[in-house]
């Protein structure tokens, strides 16, 4: 009998965070005390404001489809976003909206890749760029960004993973597993290396754009390289910085013939995202902005704490990122120790689930992002959640021998 599940389905895993995230819930489910550090989604509620115009919508009568890649109104309200915070001027059928950023990023992608297309994705990694690539039919080739270079892909190494079947570069910034964010240097160092081949497109997912700190300066690659804009799909969303993960509101700008593209792809397989949400959209990007950079204040204290916390552990090494709400912690020095219960800590998979089986603290393993011994931890709860959960993370390093 012949397999129920497609050949491109069977190429691609079920997404590990997602996956640590029940598994954590299932416990407490059981009664087990369990912290969860797994879930990249902000314990903020949406605001008010925000959640006023989604009931306005509802009582007006706006529950009717819209069109297949977002209404008009939601539309010029991100062309406004991008032209008041990125310098970027989009025109409103250069905008494309779905049902949050991975839709957005799989409609591209579906869009324009045919089998043998390549799609450079740096390590660290979200764990559906690879899997989104391969169920579009392309192959992904993983280049890393080591941790001595802030796990920042390195213009050298982009340069000699660039081959003739390269179709797409993904740039994460600030990234989620690692909080990496790539300064304006660096960008023009990426951006020299890709006027050199002009078959390759540029997908920015800018999703935790307004979640850095200190006095990290946040820009993205076409504004800092226009030349590029052409060729660049700039990514983003309402989740993380609005608190409005469940709301699923994703969105690009880019050029209209790609737009065209995916709008054609989004017209035969979501059609429109939800129009409350879209209203909801609509005033999260028009509305106040000063709470934004009181939540980002909140986060930075959060990392902090973690931060410093993880490097008292015994054997853990976590450097200090510069945005987004994880942390991407080394375990190198762990690998051969053993638990009290006989277990040899032979890589990060046995790390997370030791530590899930012991103190009851559900982490995501870095073999998931692309990068190993690595585990890590979203930072998007209370302080006293993330102190209780890194000091048994501390006793656990600890037992360890």
């Amino acid at each position: 009998m012949s397999s129920l599940q497609s050949a491109s389905l069977a190429r691609v895993k079920p997404s590990a965070t997602l996956a640590v995230t029940a598994q954590a819930r299932e416990l407490k489910r059981q009664g087990r005390d369990v912290i969860g550090l797994g879930a990249g989604e902000p314990d903020f509620d949406t605001p008010d404001n925000i959640k006023a115009a989604a009931v306005e919508a509802i009582r007006r009568g706006e529950t009717k489809y819209t069109d297949a890649d977002g209404m008009p109104e939601l539309k010029a309200a991100i062309v406004a976003k991008f032209a008041r915070e990125n310098g970027l001027t989009y025109e409103t059928n250069q905008i494309h909206v779905a049902s949050g950023g991975k839709p957005v990023i799989y409609n591209a992608f579906v869009a324009t890749l045919n089998p043998g297309d390549e799609v450079i994705v740096p390590a660290p990694y979200w764990v559906s760029y690879p899997d989104m690539v391969l169920l579009a039919g392309g192959e992904p080739v993983t280049v890393i960004g080591q941790e001595a270079d802030g796990f920042k892909l390195r213009p050298e190494v982009l340069d000699a993973a660039i081959t003739p079947k390269t179709k797409w570069l993904i740039l994460n910034s600030p990234s989620n597993p690692t909080g990496a964010a790539y300064t304006r240097a660096e960008l023009e160092a990426l951006a020299v290396v890709l006027r050199k081949h002009p078959q390759v497109w540029i997908l920015t997912d800018d999703m935790y754009e307004h979640l850095v700190y200190g006095d990290f300066d946040y820009v993205t690659i076409a504004q800092v390289a226009p030349d590029l804009y052409d060729r660049t799909l700039t990514c983003n969303g309402v989740s993380k910085a609005y608190a409005m993960t469940g709301w699923r509101i994703g969105y690009a700008g880019g050029p209209k013939p790609l737009v065209d593209l995916m709008r054609k792809v989004a017209s035969q397989t979501t059609s429109n995202p939800s129009s409350i949400s879209q209203w909801a959209a609509v005033e999260a990007l028009n509305g106040p902005q000063d709470f934004l950079a009181e939540r980002a204040a909140a986060f930075e204290k959060r990392r902090d704490l973690v931060v410093s916390m993880l490097n008292q552990a015994e054997g853990i090494r976590c450097p200090k990122p510069e945005g987004a709400f994880y942390v991407y912690p080394s375990i190198e020095q762990l690998i051969g120790k053993t638990t009290p219960s006989g277990v040899v800590i032979d890589n990060d998979e046995t790390f997370t689930a030791e530590l899930l089986n012991a103190e009851g603290v559900a982490v995501v393993q870095g073999a998931a992002f692309g990068l190993s011994p690595y585990f890590r931890i979203s930072y998007a709860t209370s302080e006293d959640v993330l102190a209780e959960g890194c000091t048994r993370i501390q006793r656990f390093c600890a037992s360890l021998k």
